[in-house]
């Protein structure tokens, strides 16, 4: 049971470090869509 605990905790990390890496790829993919959106008016 203390594995089962200490590889989900691992786990939820791993998800909490990826996640905030796709929420700057985002962020970095909007903020180029709206420069070439106000770039083409």
């Amino acid at each position: 049971m203390h594995t089962l605990q200490q590889s989900y905790r691992g786990l939820s990390l791993l998800a909490d470090i990826n996640m905030d890496r796709l929420l700057y790829i985002g962020a970095i993919g909007a903020a180029l869509a709206a420069g070439a959106f106000i770039g083409s008016l």
